[in-house]
């Protein structure tokens, strides 16, 4: 099953319509959906090496920009969405616990969001539901994301073969340790904040 799901996804990746699902995912992610843009921007730029820098900056400017729909919907949708994605995530009681730290070094928790597996989509709604400058926010969610996706895709276009090599032969393993990154950031976001 893990095979043919990643068969599909490197046959996507490769379809004319690969960028508009990229800049879907990128956009939904930072707000509200679960799965990483990394899950297309991977075999994208393995299946086209040369377009890394136009893959990342697609992906950096539909996150960022989803992530100004997070920060919406924190600011002004909080009690009828905000509040139910962050109970998805296990963190809507300790909104009021840390909402005024937050605006004091909601930055770097921004910044620490954008670059690594932790669910973004709940620090792009605190920031919203707490009020952080939108400015520090913007600032932030760009050179996190771009520094994130750009690291990726650039590795990819460097060793892109060896790389894809090395993913076809541990793709269990690969696979495995995706979903405990994946899990350990909600489990972050349940039991850090």
């Amino acid at each position: 099953m893990i095979r043919r799901l990643y068969d599909w996804t490197m046959s996507l990746a490769a379809t004319r319509h690969a960028e508009k699902g990229l800049a879907s995912v990128s956009f939904l992610e930072s707000s509200v959906f679960p799965i990483p843009p990394d899950v297309l921007l991977i075999p994208m730029v393995i299946a086209n090496r040369d377009k890394w820098v136009r893959i990342a900056l697609i992906c950096t400017l539909f996150s960022v920009l989803g992530a100004f729909l997070g920060y919406f919907i924190g600011a002004f949708l909080y009690e009828t969405i905000g509040k139910a994605v962050l109970e998805f995530y296990g963190k809507a009681d300790s909104f009021d616990k840390i909402s005024q730290w937050y605006n004091t070094h909601g930055g770097w928790g921004v910044l620490f969001a954008a670059v690594t597996p932790f669910p973004y989509k709940v620090l792009t709604i605190f920031s919203g539901a707490t009020g952080l400058n939108l400015v520090t926010f913007a600032i932030v969610s760009i050179i996190g994301r771009a520094a994130r996706f750009f690291l990726v895709a650039y590795l990819l276009r460097k060793f892109g073969e060896p790389i894809r090599l090395f993913i076809e032969k541990y793709l269990g393993l690969l696979f495995a340790l995706f979903l405990i990154l994946l899990i350990g950031g909600f489990y972050a976001v349940r039991y850090v904040f």
